[in-house]
């Protein structure tokens, strides 16, 4: 990157900033895109995993949001990344017999109107009593007295973003994880790129460009600092935390929306798992170490409880996430009724900020942060052009999931494992196969997770830039919240096959399982604690997963 001098360098490598590098990238511009840790580490890998319109803007009167978001949730469906996002059937339980059912079915018309008349997802239906608890026998009878059901959609949230940045790079961006901003570069008042430290080597690098998008999320605020914009305070986060907990505890037959007193909480599906959130409070810490606390914890399983024929308790959760929403700064004081729309501003030359929205929105902001910068460029720029470029793993995806059975036959697989491998990697999986016919022990499940195969962890390390065991372990598969000891026990065998495509040491080897038995040991020791600030102190010390010994001491 220091040998060129970029049309555009996309600070962030959450979401929206793969977005970007791709929006960019497609319509021929030369892009950089550098991400400090790695790819979806922040809020876009601790989502709901929900790719929705947002029903509950509809009381907000949001309703551009709400058309804009399912219009976008179209376009994931059917065209841009079918094998990652699927549609998901949802009971939204009523307890009022008259108001409740037309109040909510009312917006739930609408929210099938703003879908529009392709969408391909059904239409809500009502539900009475007796269907109500057909659907969902694990409710307790005096909980509901009917319900509606209607579709949205769900999705991988890490491996979207994944998805994405690895799409932008065969457009032609150059992408870095484990590369940190320190600073921006400036032409008297106009900023011309920034100095990246490679938190694997220590090196630090100038890389420069004709505009600087940065899309930090909660981080925005340091980068407004580093441009000295002498500007108030942007962003003000919220935490949402999440439960993870095996299917067989819960009977439903489709996921679950609740109202709260403050929001919504969702019961999704997730494999052979349920998540369960969200909380929605206002968080005030490092915004690199949100974490879940007893409280958190407690008010998940309150208010699930209250509607359950089986209660849960504590030990039947088999994992926790903490995650950041990056809202902006408003005069709501509860940080559930903050505007989920996004922000794109120029706060100096040469420098795009895009801040906020939803991550079904992503493509939007992305496009609207680009169509900024490009103001600011000499010549003609094309339009964007992403409503109509597939993600990778998208084109063929449906050919290929057709064709399943005759790949597991060929491989030697189950049919099970095969349609797993297709709604991760779509198209792409016999790829990932590939090095199995070699090595057929690859194909074999991985010690800990037997939900995933040894190949899926070389073929993290081998093409998708997973450089640290917590990479693999937590974003390129979900191994750190679906199993009961958080990964533990897989963490030898994956951290040994990462060493043979990464050419680790037996130090590197032992350095990286101890680094991640501190950080879950850490984290189940914080979800331990009555509140965030005791909680955030003990997760604060555990080491960054980095080959840089001076990592932890830089600024972003």
């Amino acid at each position: 990157m220091s040998e060129n001098t970029y049309d555009v360098l996309v600070i962030g490598g959450g979401i929206v900033g793969a977005g970007a590098a791709l929006d960019a990238a497609s319509r021929g511009m030369s892009v950089a895109l550098v991400e400090a840790r790695d790819w979806a580490s922040g809020s876009s890998s601790r989502s709901s995993k929900l790719i929705h319109g947002g029903l509950r803007y509809l009381e907000q009167l949001d309703f551009r949001l709400v058309r804009e978001a399912l219009k976008e949730r179209h376009l994931l469906l059917t065209r841009l990344a079918p094998h990652l996002v699927h549609p998901v059937p949802f009971l939204f339980p009523l307890k009022h017999r008259i108001w409740e059912r037309f109040y909510i079915g009312a917006g739930m018309t609408l929210y099938d109107f703003l879908g529009g008349l392709r969408s391909v997802v059904p239409r809500h239906r009502y539900l009475n009593h007796r269907r109500a608890l057909e659907e969902a026998p694990g409710l307790r009878p005096d909980a509901l007295i009917g319900a509606l059901q209607y579709f949205d959609g769900q999705t991988d949230d890490a491996r979207m973003t994944l998805a994405v940045v690895r799409t932008a790079a065969a457009y032609g961006a150059d992408v870095a994880n484990r590369a940190r901003a320190t600073e921006l570069l400036r032409e008297g008042e106009r900023v011309t790129g920034a100095r990246v430290l490679d938190l694997e080597s220590g090196q630090e690098t100038t890389v420069r460009a004709r505009q600087v998008i940065s899309a930090t999320g909660v981080w925005t605020d340091q980068i407004l600092a580093m441009a000295d914009t002498g500007g108030t305070p942007t962003m003000k986060p919220s935490k949402g935390v999440h439960l993870v907990v095996p299917r067989g505890v819960i009977d439903l037959r489709s996921a679950m929306i609740l109202r709260t007193e403050t929001s919504v909480l969702f019961v999704i599906p997730w494999g052979q798992y349920w998540v369960i959130g969200t909380t929605d409070t206002r968080w005030s810490l490092d915004e690199d170490h949100p974490v879940a606390s007893r409280a958190d914890i407690d008010y998940l399983l309150d208010h699930v409880n209250a509607v359950l024929r089986r209660p849960l308790t504590r030990d039947d959760i088999e994992g926790v996430y903490a995650g950041l929403r990056p809202l902006i700064s408003g005069d709501a004081a509860n940080t559930a009724k903050l505007s989920r729309e996004h922000l794109v501003a120029t706060p100096v030359p040469g420098l795009v900020i895009v801040a906020g929205g939803k991550y079904t929105t992503y493509r939007i902001m992305a496009e609207d942060a680009v169509d900024m910068a490009v103001k600011d460029l000499d010549g003609v720029v094309p339009e964007s052009v992403t409503e109509r470029v597939p993600l990778l793993g998208a084109a063929g995806y449906e050919a290929r999931w057709n064709g399943r059975r005759r790949l597991a036959a060929r491989s030697g697989l189950s049919v099970l494992t095969v349609e797993r491998l297709l709604r991760r990697y779509g198209s792409d999986v016999e790829e990932v196969l590939e090095p199995v016919a070699a090595d057929p022990t690859l194909g074999q499940p991985l010690h800990g997770a037997p939900s995933y195969l040894r190949a899926e962890v070389v073929y993290a390390a081998s093409h998708e830039q997973a450089l640290h065991l917590e990479d693999v372990l937590t974003r390129r598969t979900h191994i750190s919240i679906e199993e009961r000891d958080r990964g533990l026990a897989a963490a030898p065998e994956a951290a040994a096959l990462m060493a043979t495509v990464l050419g680790w040491d037996d130090d590197t080897l032992r350095r990286e399982t101890e680094n991640y038995r501190l950080h879950v040991e850490a984290e189940i020791a914080a979800e331990r604690q009555p509140d965030d600030v005791a909680a955030e102190v003990i997760l604060h010390d555990v080491p960054e997963p980095s080959a840089y010994s001076g990592a932890a001491e830089t600024s972003l």
